[in-house]
This record gives C-alpha cells, structure tokens and sequence, in this order.
C-alpha cells in the first residue's frame, strides 16, 4: 500500500491528475488479460488487441 501512497502523493505534488485514468485503464487492461489467460476466452480477447 505504500507504493500507491507515493504515486498519490506524487500526482497531488507535480500536478498530474492526467495520469491517473491512464494507469487505471492500463490496470484494467492487464487485469482483463491475466483472468482471461486461462479461460475459454482467451481466444476472442487476444484478436482484441
């Protein structure tokens, strides 16, 4: 948790708000892949990309 505590307070210090629904997506994104690895799925997921 305190890695999330520092990249918080560094948006908060540098201004960079911006950055945050980027790296939400990009958590998304590999969290959708990581779940989907092992499933039936998987096939249709990766020809998304």
């Amino acid at each position: 948790m305190s890695f999330l505590g520092e990249l918080w307070q560094f948006l908060r210090a540098r201004k960079k708000f911006w950055l945050l629904p980027i790296i939400v997506v990009m958590l998304l994104m590999g969290g959708l892949l990581i779940l989907a690895e092992g499933s039936a799925v998987a096939p249709f997921i990766y020809t998304l990309f």
